[in-house]
């Protein structure tokens, strides 16, 4: 076993490069560019739902009110007649990346947390680069990738997008596995 206190040096420098290549992947690659097509007739789409002042959060489209209603005849001919979408509002104003950046930043210090965790319960000190790596990575892969896979499964998707972002986090787990098997306690 390795005390979580000695792998606080690998939690910090692995969440920092995976904030770094995420910016790479996100802003210098063209990888991610065709996870959000553009909507037809944007101007008018927008006009529309701002006039009902929807505010921010998520919604369904048609949404039942209970698993009867789905069954409903009413519902099946909405459902059938579309459009048919999931759909997140977010509030309006200036847009500013510097919430989001410093959220994503906190969520790779947590994955690297519970991967220096799980590496520390399952290694002891001294452990070898590969197995640290093994372990490690697995872990951090896990959370940077697999929940990403309910959206496509249950909310439809893009499939194209859950993958593109899967890769993302086998490269963020890597990178996190690389750091902590460098400075893994000897």
């Amino acid at each position: 076993m390795t005390p979580l206190s000695a792998l606080w040096l690998p939690i910090l420098l692995s969440g920092v490069l995976v904030f770094l290549a995420s910016f790479v992947i996100h802003m210098v690659l063209s990888f991610h560019r065709a996870d959000y097509g553009k909507m037809p007739n944007e101007d008018r789409v927008m006009d529309a739902l701002r006039a009902h002042n929807i505010p921010p959060g998520d919604y369904m489209v048609p949404r039942a009110n209970d698993p009867k209603d789905m069954k409903s005849p009413e519902f099946q001919a909405r459902f059938e007649k579309g459009p048919v979408f999931i759909m997140t509002m977010m509030p309006g104003g200036k847009f500013s990346m510097g919430t989001n950046l410093f959220q994503w930043f906190i969520y790779s210090l947590v994955v690297g947390l519970f991967a220096a965790y799980l590496g520390g319960v399952a290694l002891s000190t001294g452990a070898e680069y590969l197995r640290v790596f093994q372990v490690v990575g697995t872990v951090a892969f896990v959370g940077y990738s697999l929940a990403l896979w309910q959206m496509s499964i249950w909310y439809r998707r893009s499939w194209g997008t859950t993958i593109r972002s899967t890769i993302d986090g086998l490269v963020y787990g890597m990178l996190t596995a690389g750091v902590f098997g460098w400075l893994w306690p000897r």
